[in-house]
């Protein structure tokens, strides 16, 4: 008789899952820095490069239940796949981009390959991953998002040094096809326990909705306010930096110094998680993200401003994988893929209206008064989420993590 399979570890886990999520996320974090100045490039104003940006998390939001629709017929490794090679089209439409509708349609198309492959990899892992450490290999699926999020500007900008900038394109669609390529050439590790399989197919994304509205009216609303605050951090740094007079190498100094933190964040978290519950993490880290963005307008130095830039980064770092650890809290069994899709329409939304509802707090009133709004609505969110965690997972507090493990 063969052995029963072991349960997944997180180094059993790097080449398959881990490794390609941040060969993938170079690729998008080399065009992050150059998708507004692509769109300049082709002759749209500063309101419409701004616009162009929103465009990819569009994409997203709008690739979320086709995504598990194809999840589902062709498995999660071969989505993925599809996805690297939609997302290497889109790309070179950039690449190729002489008009800023072709430039907006690829980057649409992009966000919607994105939205696969992470619909994809999280189903995976809510799979297989054991429940006692699913939070750490979560967190480190976040963690992996962001390495590559942060290697990626440094790798674009050594190809445009040497290339121009539209090479940051061909750098992202180089990682693609790595990424794709390692997919293809590692497996998947297997489930230890085939029963927290999921059951797929039968219902759809629109009847998983109804069927689970008391949740996605509480915690999901909660989720969307928490993406949207983590979202409007990018914006709401670069913005006042420019506001109190610091120049662009000086921003990216402050930008480097915090992302550095966020990124040494994720293992601590998903530890923390797991051992005393989702909102030990969950709560902190969104009291200290809206708390720290509300002083961001107190600050008139570089030095102050990295003081709470970094800050902000602690909050961001400490909620690594929070999101997909909640929605595979939550998930059931039955429709799990589908299910999925719907919840990460609603993080992705948030993640799109965050830097819009900044934007026109800051048109009626002031930058300020826009920042402090995004904040507010980090206290908010964490209210929210230790109104709503407890009631919709099990793994909210210590005690419960003891009384599911045993411990």
């Amino acid at each position: 008789m063969d052995a029963s399979p072991t349960a997944p570890t997180l180094r059993s886990l790097v080449p398959s899952v881990f490794l390609p999520t941040v060969v993938y996320e170079i690729g998008n974090g080399a065009i992050a820095p150059i998708i507004a100045l692509t769109a300049l490039a082709v002759g749209a104003s500063a309101a419409e490069a701004g616009f162009t940006l929103a465009v990819l998390g569009v994409g997203q939001v709008l690739g979320d239940v086709p995504a598990a629709a194809l999840a589902e017929r062709i498995g999660d490794r071969r989505a993925m796949v599809v996805a690297g090679g939609l997302a290497i089209v889109a790309l070179l439409a950039c690449r190729l981009s002489g008009s800023l509708p072709v430039l907006a349609g690829g980057l649409l198309v992009l966000g919607m390959a994105n939205s696969v492959y992470y619909l994809a990899r999280q189903a995976y892992m809510t799979d297989v991953v054991p429940v006692g450490l699913r939070a750490r290999a979560m967190s480190t699926l976040g963690g992996s998002h962001r390495i590559g999020l942060f290697i990626g500007p440094f790798v674009g900008a050594g190809a445009i040094a040497l290339f121009g900038m539209r090479s940051a394109y061909v750098v992202a669609m180089t990682t693609a096809a790595i990424a794709a390529v390692l997919l293809l050439a590692f497996p998947d590790v297997e489930a230890a326990d085939e029963r927290q399989r999921a059951v797929r197919g039968g219902a759809g994304s629109l009847e998983m909705l109804v069927r689970h509205r008391r949740l996605f009216l509480t915690l999901g609303l909660a989720v969307l306010a928490v993406a949207a605050v983590r979202a409007a951090r990018q914006t709401v740094l670069p913005l006042w930096a420019a506001h109190i007079g610091l120049g662009a190498g000086t921003t990216s100094l402050v930008f480097g110094i915090a992302g550095a933190l966020d990124v040494a964040m994720f293992y601590p978290s998903g530890h923390i998680m797991d051992r005393r519950g989702r909102l030990s993490i969950a709560l902190p880290s969104m009291v200290v993200l809206g708390g720290s963005m509300m002083l961001l307008p107190l600050t008139g130095t570089a030095l102050t401003l990295a003081l709470v830039a970094m800050a902000m980064s602690l909050g961001n770092g400490l909620g690594s994988g929070i999101m997909m650890t909640l929605g595979a809290d939550t998930a059931p069994v039955d429709g799990r893929v589908r299910y999925l899709s719907v919840w990460r329409a609603f993080s992705d939304s948030g993640n799109a209206a965050g830097p819009v509802v900044m934007s026109i707090v800051a048109t009626v009133a002031t930058l300020a008064a826009g920042i402090v709004s995004v904040g507010a609505v980090g206290l908010l969110a964490a209210a929210g989420l230790a109104a709503w965690v407890p009631k919709h997972s099990r793994l909210a507090w210590p005690r419960d993590v003891a009384a599911d493990t045993g411990g």
